[in-house]
């Protein structure tokens, strides 16, 4: 078996939001299949071209370019409301989407009930909350292990209104336990019973595209050497049980996650890139070690316009932490880095880096077991930034020696090659190295 059989895998190492959209979108012309695999509307993979920006939620990031097959594995959770709004916003023509779309019949429904329990939750919580979409992945997740929850497939059987109401009405009576007031519900500006015909009338829509089995698909793609590339959605950092428990989403975001959420088996995984940016970020709660509290974080917030693209909430701010990157690293087995949003650091004097955590008075460079519950302090190393824009330059080797320093500490500290750098929010603003990995696995010219 050569590479040729085998799906590569673009994923997030951080916590999400580092720029995985664009980069599948750079490398879709490679690939005759994007397939995503897990997650559901809380992703947010912003797009930018021709002027136009695009946010997609659930479609994989492959959708604009013509002959590649967009697959939704099984693993994915899907709001037919969403889903609907997606589709109007990319103005494709439905004979075009025949082509191009296929969502498997093993994917689960988020129900309205589902975002309901959602709220009712992440309210009786309280200071506890853990920053929470509000799109209702995590009980749909949740119904999903029960073995309670509704598939796609569901919706082609006599019983499936039977199914919908009886877990409805068990959704609103744990949420009248939890004290939770129905008519306090607004899902994206609709009151509750009005949201539920949209999400019927958008459930219909989403029936019409092409149905399959990702496993036999995506399979069968591979065994005709069609390129596939698995992409992922939030980050690793975010994984249910590798990621900074329990601050984090509510499916395996890492490289095993795309096994079980396409039906791929593991000896059929190849390349695995991992997209992180050149500082971090986080949405909601959860520990963030390097987190900047000062002008330096609302700067960054600032420069590089870090506000959820799913829930507009801004995003807390710090600098890269290289013992959590090389954590995510070894989890995902990661063979090629791309690094974004290296602009966004161009103004800065000064750029520090984590090495490494002080816990209990004691040094790590590892991420603690309990990372999640405790204090790290950060332990820092300083560089010179290059402090100067990117716009004119158009070549990897080209940029500032400040800039390569920075990747030669980062290559060093976690031993994987960065092969792209994105200095723009453009597709266009891509810079490839020479001789790398990643030209030779693509056949860029």
């Amino acid at each position: 078996m050569n590479d040729t059989n085998k799906a590569d895998v673009l994923l997030g190492l951080q916590w999400g939001d580092e720029g995985k959209g664009k980069i599948v979108d750079v490398l879709t012309p490679h690939y005759k299949m994007v397939a995503r695999f897990q997650g559901g509307p809380n992703a947010g993979h912003t797009l930018v071209f021709e002027d136009k920006k695009y946010i997609l939620h659930t479609i994989p990031s492959g959708i604009f370019h013509k002959g590649c097959l967009n697959v939704v594995g099984n693993g994915v959770v899907l709001d037919p409301f969403i889903i609907n709004k997606e589709l109007d916003q990319l103005n494709i023509p439905d004979e075009e989407l025949q082509e191009s779309l296929f969502v498997c019949g093993k994917a689960h429904l988020i129900l309205p009930s589902h975002r309901l329990m959602d709220a009712a939750i992440e309210n009786k919580k309280g200071k506890l909350k853990i920053g929470s979409t509000l799109k209702g992945i995590g009980p749909a997740y949740t119904d999903k292990v029960a073995r309670t929850g509704l598939r796609l497939s569901d919706t082609a059987t006599p019983e499936f209104d039977e199914k919908y109401d009886r877990l409805k009405q068990e959704h609103l009576r744990i949420a009248k336990d939890l004290g939770y007031d129905l008519r306090e519900l607004v899902l994206d500006g609709l009151p509750f019973d009005d949201y539920e015909k949209a999400w019927f009338s958008g459930l219909e829509r989403l029936k019409a595209l092409p149905r399959i089995q990702s496993e036999v698909f995506v399979n069968e793609a591979l065994d005709k050497g069609a390129r596939v590339l698995a992409e992922g959605a939030q980050g690793t950092l975010l994984d249910i049980d590798f990621g900074s428990y329990p601050y984090v989403t509510s499916s395996n975001t890492i490289t095993a996650g795309a096994c079980v959420g396409l039906g791929v088996a593991p000896s059929r995984i190849g390349e695995v890139f991992g997209v992180f940016k050149a500082y971090c970020t986080r949405v909601g709660s959860g520990p963030f070690p390097t987190e900047i509290l000062d002008a330096d974080g609302d700067r960054l917030r600032d420069e590089g316009h870090e506000y959820g693209s799913t829930t507009g909430r801004p995003r807390r701010c710090g600098w890269l932490d290289l013992p959590a990157l090389k954590y995510a690293v070894m989890i995902n087995g990661v063979s090629r880095l791309i690094m974004t949003k290296a602009d966004v650091l161009n103004s800065m004097e000064k750029i520090r880096v984590c090495v490494a955590y002080k816990v209990d008075g004691e040094s790590h460079d590892v991420v603690p077991l309990s990372a999640g519950q405790q204090d790290m302090e950060p332990i820092y190393e300083e560089l010179r930034g290059w402090n100067r824009p990117l716009d004119d330059i158009h070549t990897f080797e080209a940029l500032p020696q400040e800039l390569l320093d920075y990747v030669a500490v980062i290559e060093d500290f976690v031993k994987v090659p960065v092969d792209i750098i994105s200095v723009g929010a453009d597709r266009k603003e891509i810079l490839i190295r020479k001789g790398a990995g990643i030209l030779q696995r693509l056949s860029v010219v």
